[in-house]
């Protein structure tokens, strides 16, 4: 059987490839972005106490209704936005699903979507699938800001949507309110949508404000705004995170989006729309959680060779190992896991075409324990 791939330049993701590796070799994972501690208790044990009470059929498509008005007043509450709780939010099956459901909801062929290199490798095989381009414009290296005239230059009659990320994995780097004005000022005579990746929105450093999209006014009318429980409570594995657009866009996102996992984990929603009521503490508190695991981490590797970059927010550090080695950043990360028992995600990883450098990110959603004993290999190299 003759069978010609849809997606001919995509094989195993990168960090399937280092985990297994990490695995095979026994190796400290500092890879893959997840953390390896637990999330609250409290909410394990209303997530047990919902499946012992019989919430285990299908979920409405659209979420369970109190998990929608919990994320409406959370929203309110942190942004200034008020949202419509039964017409624009979706919970969904975890971010990535909610990115592939946006893009698919309003993305047709031959047309394109600009994405901010380096980013996270779901983006271009969602915009390839769709019969779409993606159009790379690469964000300016050390700072990894967003130069706007390079992407006003990128804009065509084709141009449907652009994808921003922020906290931005796999940098660190956030955007500002001069970034949303700059964004919005490019957008305004234009039918342009923006799909905004805000996953890291609670782990923002050193005093910095999240600015979401749903913040600008201008800007929210036109945007799929794209969150992830996971990340703020820890809990990767339960795949639960949300879509907020207004009226028109979540009409045809759900369209798209119940017809990939139809409906999410039902007694998780249940635990998720009580605890987000119960402790709020938990996301206000996660920037200075995370900031002491940021900040632990580098002192840790100051003896080392590695040349440490500024981390604004999300949980990732990026390394420069010049010092070190001049092999490219694929085989240095296999020499890491090989030599010294230490498992990084390569940079070039998140680009279409990598530039001259050699960096390596490393997550710090690890305990302390973790950390040190990753610390103390790197710096024996």
């Amino acid at each position: 059987m003759r069978l010609q791939t849809k997606l001919p330049r995509v094989g195993t993701t990168i960090f399937t490839v280092m985990s297994q590796l990490a695995a095979q070799h026994q190796a400290v994972n500092l890879g893959q972005g997840f953390p390896d501690f637990e999330g609250p208790a409290a909410l394990h044990e209303a997530l047990a106490r919902h499946a012992r009470e019989g919430r285990n059929q299908y979920a409405p498509m659209t979420g369970i209704a109190p998990l929608r008005q919990a994320i409406a007043a959370k929203t309110e509450a942190l942004y200034g936005r008020r949202v419509d709780a039964d017409s624009e939010i979706t919970v969904t099956s975890g971010a990535s699903e909610a990115l592939f459901a946006a893009i698919h909801a309003v993305v047709r062929p031959g047309e394109e979507v600009i994405i901010l290199d380096p980013c996270y490798d779901c983006y271009d095989p969602a915009i390839e699938l769709a019969g779409a381009r993606a159009v790379h414009v690469p964000l300016k290296a050390p700072s990894f800001c967003v130069d706007w005239q390079r992407v006003k230059d990128a804009i065509t009659p084709h141009t449907r949507a652009i994808i921003i990320n922020s906290p931005h994995n796999p940098t660190g780097a956030t955007l500002t309110r001069a970034d949303l004005r700059e964004l919005a000022d490019l957008l305004r005579d234009s039918e342009i949508l923006v799909i905004s990746d805000e996953v890291y929105e609670h782990i923002i450093f050193d005093g910095r404000k999240h600015e979401s999209v749903l913040g600008h006014a201008e800007l929210a009318e036109r945007s799929f705004v794209v969150s992830s429980f996971g990340k703020t409570y820890h809990i990767t594995g339960w795949k639960v995170g949300y879509c907020i657009a207004p009226p028109t866009l979540s009409v045809e996102f759900r369209k798209v989006r119940q017809y990939l996992s139809f409906c999410t984990f039902h007694p998780a929603q249940w635990a998720l729309a009580e605890y987000l009521v119960a402790d709020p503490q938990h996301y206000l508190d996660l920037p200075m959680f995370y900031q002491a695991k940021r900040d632990h981490f580098a002192r840790a590797l100051a003896p080392s060779r590695f040349k440490l970059l500024p981390v604004e927010g999300a949980y990732f550090q990026l390394a420069d190992y010049s010092a070190i080695s001049d092999e490219d950043d694929q085989s240095f990360s296999r020499s890491l896991i090989e030599q010294h028992g230490i498992a990084a995600i390569p940079m070039s990883a998140f680009y279409e075409s990598p530039p001259d450098q050699h960096l390596v990110r490393f997550c710090f959603a690890k305990t302390t324990a973790t950390l040190d004993a990753a610390a103390e290999l790197l710096c024996a190299i």
